[in-house]
């Protein structure tokens, strides 16, 4: 058995003066049962608990941390940059640089603007969405998390074209109102949407690959058709690319499905795993953003020196290394493959979604497509599968729901300890 003393310690300390004791509910390990472990450090593909415990790292910061933990360029970055102030407050070099490089790298960005997280990008892309529309409403997908934003936070009624719902106090029905929620891979629901929105529906938003509702992906011309219309009803495309920006591809899932939406957001890996995001699109959409158009945003931590210096390490490197998507990508195939034979071997009901280095093992013999079908999963099941994982050194996303993220850290040594420990699981589930 883990020795957890000092994370219980330290998790009963924090409940006195942190909501639930931690400050992002999924941290609280409520849906695998148990009590938080408290992290000290990391480096490679290691994570180290305050009671001395290693793990396997198969979260990575929720995607940012590509290269692993602590890279040696990046933490260098960090480094030189602090030596010059960790703040401003004034416009520096390394954010035009960086804006250069976004723009060279991301097929649909013509112009870019640095925040301080996904959920932030997100919220602004709606609002410059609208303000260049002129118009109120969004369409989003069940499933599909965007941020703690209000308009976000939206569960759909019984029906695809039923308005939405507040899905947490302190969401006013009015926000809700201009929400309409439809499921994911269903063209046809969208199609019926905006037949009876027309007119009034300012962007439609989406994860191109979803990891908030677990790992899915898009269907053969979903994406595609989703381009088509919009472009029909004059909507603006939304292709949330916080996870799936940089990991899938140095053009992100847009790049991977060759398809262009007219904005994009971005978040964490954009700073190195530094708290940051992004926001960008067509040059026409993002010259309504102050102080060159009327839609005001701002912040004075974005830009930050230290984040632009981390993230133009990171991706810098992702550019002339190449070969790093070619082996986290193999490693999650690999990974998927034989969690997918383990599951049949034991005779377990199980399928693995994967999409490059992203994947979920659902415990479920349903094909999961979209938010209902996700939701057949046991989580019962994925939460006896977690604590023996835990126990074998192996720190999983503490969700049925989440996606989990391999590092270019993970080598051939550490997928057979991931392995090894899996097939152990299943045998004891």
């Amino acid at each position: 058995m883990l020795n957890r003393s000092n994370s219980q310690s330290l998790f009963e300390r924090a409940k006195k003066n942190i909501p639930g004791g931690v400050n992002s509910p999924v941290r609280a390990f409520r849906a695998v049962g148990g009590n938080p472990l408290f992290m000290s450090h990391a480096k490679g593909a290691y994570l180290f608990d305050e009671d001395g415990n290693r793990f396997v790292d198969l979260i990575n910061s929720w995607g940012p941390m590509i290269l692993g933990h602590a890279h040696p360029v990046v933490e260098e970055a960090v480094k030189k940059a602090l030596s010059g102030s960790p703040s401003f407050g004034a416009p520096t070099r390394r954010e035009v640089e960086m804006a250069e490089l976004v723009c060279s790298l991301v097929p649909s960005i013509e112009q870019v603007r640095m925040v301080n997280s996904g959920t932030e990008a997100t919220m602004a892309a709606i609002r410059v969405a609208r303000g260049y529309t002129g118009r109120d409403k969004i369409i989003k997908m069940e499933g599909c998390y965007h941020g703690h934003a209000d308009s976000f936070l939206i569960a759909a009624g019984s029906g695809a074209m039923t308005f939405g719902v507040p899905d947490s106090p302190g969401v006013t029905k009015g926000v809700a109102n201009d929400t309409l929620t439809v499921p994911f891979n269903n063209l046809n629901a969208v199609e019926k949407v905006l037949s009876e929105n027309v007119n009034q529906v300012a962007a439609l938003i989406l994860e191109p690959v979803v990891g908030n509702m677990g790992c899915v992906l898009p269907q053969a011309g979903y994406l595609q058709g989703l381009r088509k219309l919009c472009d029909q009803h004059k909507v603006v495309l939304i292709f949330d690319e916080v996870m799936t920006g940089f990991r899938l591809a140095l053009g992100g899932a847009q790049q991977v499905f060759d398809v262009k939406p007219d904005m994009t957001t971005l978040g964490k890996i954009v700073g190195g795993g530094l708290p940051v995001g992004a926001y960008g699109g067509k040059k026409e959409i993002m010259s309504c953003v102050s102080p060159a158009g009327p839609v005001y945003q701002a912040g004075t931590l974005s830009g930050n020196p230290l984040a632009m210096a981390a993230g133009m390490a990171l991706l810098t490197y992702l550019k002339e290394h190449p070969e790093v998507y070619q082996h986290i990508n193999q490693t999650g195939e690999k990974i998927a493959k034989e969690l997918r034979s383990q599951a049949r071997e034991f005779g377990v009901k199980a399928t693995v979604n994967q999409q490059g280095s992203m994947f979920t093992l659902f415990f479920s013999d349903v094909q999961v497509v979209n938010y209902e079908t996700a939701k057949k999963a046991d989580t019962t099941l994925f939460g006896n599968y977690f604590q023996h994982m835990l126990e074998q050194g192996i720190y999983l996303a503490p969700s049925q729901f989440e996606a989990m993220f391999i590092s270019e850290a993970i080598s051939n040594e550490v997928v057979d300890s991931i392995l090894t420990a899996s097939r152990e699981s299943f045998k004891r589930l």
